[in-house]
């Protein structure tokens, strides 16, 4: 659906020893300091903003990540808090709404970003 997310901070190299631990893997960093991980066909991206002026996070946004099962969500969750993210809404588990049943996990990152990790189970 998307070909890329990218979220502003203001410490960048903070931002990276975040998301290095959430995701396992380290971001690849390009010439102008921003920071890639790719999975699946998909990019995540830290940069300092261009304009110069102080990330923030979008009230309201959140971004997602799929997962194949719920103990892969709750694993990234805990890895999340564990790298100084912290665990916001419910805890982890299951949800019905409009859109079915999902399970959840929420975190914002150290820069306040809100993050979901969702499992979709089979319907």
């Amino acid at each position: 659906m998307f070909s890329h997310v990218m979220v502003g901070s203001n410490d960048v190299d903070r931002a990276k020893s975040f998301y290095d631990r959430l995701f396992e893997k380290e971001g690849r960093a390009d010439d102008k300091g921003r920071v890639a991980y790719r999975r699946n066909g998909s990019v995540f991206m830290i940069s300092r903003p261009i304009d110069d002026q102080a990330a923030c996070h979008a009230n309201g946004g959140t971004i997602g990540f799929n997962f194949d099962t719920p103990e892969e969500v709750d694993a990234w969750h805990q890895r999340g808090v564990e790298a100084g993210g912290q665990a916001i809404e419910d805890p982890p588990g299951y949800r019905e709404n409009a859109f079915g049943k999902l399970y959840l996990a929420y975190l914002r990152d150290p820069d306040g970003n809100k993050l979901c990790g969702l499992h979709r189970p089979q319907q």
